[in-house]
């Protein structure tokens, strides 16, 4: 399974279910030093998008 990132690169999915664990988990990553701020955010952006993908193969790994 494969999910493109919002920079283009594809991503092999090698365990679905890890790798929706680890987006989740990095998609509520942020700094304490609010210096960070735009970093976090775009970071933020990055594993949600991560993440509803992940969900979606899982969604349509069940459908078929």
């Amino acid at each position: 399974m494969k999910v493109v990132d919002t920079n283009g690169k594809e991503i092999v999915v090698t365990d679905l279910n890890k790798a929706i664990e680890q987006a989740d988990l990095f998609r509520g990553f942020k700094h304490q030093d609010t210096g960070f701020e735009k970093f976090d955010e775009q970071q933020h952006r990055y594993w949600n998008d991560i993440y509803q993908k992940l969900l979606e193969l899982k969604k349509q790994s069940h459908e078929h």
